[in-house]
């Protein structure tokens, strides 16, 4: 069964310096049937000003991770990591006991675009930890390939809950598919582009909670990129006080 979530239905926030879609509910944006999915908390889609960001700020017990589709995200944070996360880039800090981070737009003149997603961690109070790798396009043309998992399979980042994500690129007659496990969910968000799945169209912003299905199918791509979550078969996220 596939749950449509459609672009404009995406809580919006408008900050001048930032122009944001949320996914989920997040900060002054509440839907109490949008509070996530599985282990999945939030999708908020990015566009950021030239030189302008989010200052130091807190976080603790949350998986997050940054995918950029546009421009150059700029990282710091009180591990002692500084970086430049640039499209290709897959970076993942886990926050365990507490961290502090900041992210600016790297560049003076151009904007940037990127997807920030939260995902409720299996194991509190561990030790935080960042991790960024690189993929080329060719890694994800045609086909979806494992970025995040519990275990670190086909080279992914080390992720703290039962939950895997793909990454993949779509085209013309590029094809893929994504066999499930029993008792598993998917969410599916398009992050550009358009494409088919199972059947169904998604255009770029789009999303889809699947549940009971065991095969997801991409098809008819134009100049899609997306992201895959294979999740565990639990509604919403299961948050601590």
């Amino acid at each position: 069964m596939m749950e449509l979530r459609k672009a404009d239905q995406r809580g919006r926030g408008e900050h001048g310096w930032l122009s944001s879609r949320h996914t989920f509910s997040f900060a002054n944006y509440y839907d109490p049937k949008q509070t996530g999915f599985s282990d999945l908390l939030v999708i908020n889609d990015d566009r950021v000003a030239p030189a302008r960001g989010f200052g130091k700020h807190p976080h603790r017990d949350m998986e997050i991770f940054s995918y950029v589709l546009e421009g150059a995200l700029e990282h710091k944070d009180s591990m002692g990591t500084g970086s430049v996360i640039v499209p290709g880039d897959v970076q993942l800090m886990s926050a365990g006991t507490g961290v502090t981070h900041s992210e600016f737009n790297h560049s003076p003149a151009e904007p940037v675009h990127f997807l920030q997603i939260w995902i409720a961690p299996n194991e509190m109070g561990a030790q935080p930890r960042y991790q960024q790798k690189h993929l080329a396009d060719a890694e994800k043309r045609g086909k979806l390939r494992l970025i995040l998992s519990p275990d670190g399979a086909d080279d992914s980042l080390l992720l703290r809950q039962d939950a895997r994500v793909y990454a993949g690129r779509f085209d013309g007659a590029e094809t893929a598919t994504l066999e499930l496990g029993a008792q598993r969910y998917a969410y599916v968000h398009v992050a550009r582009g358009s494409v088919s799945v199972n059947g169904v169209a998604l255009a770029e912003g789009d999303g889809a909670r699947m549940r009971d299905e065991r095969t997801l199918s991409f098809s008819l791509g134009q100049d899609a990129e997306v992201l895959v979550f294979d999740l565990r078969n639990n509604e919403v996220p299961e948050l601590w006080s």
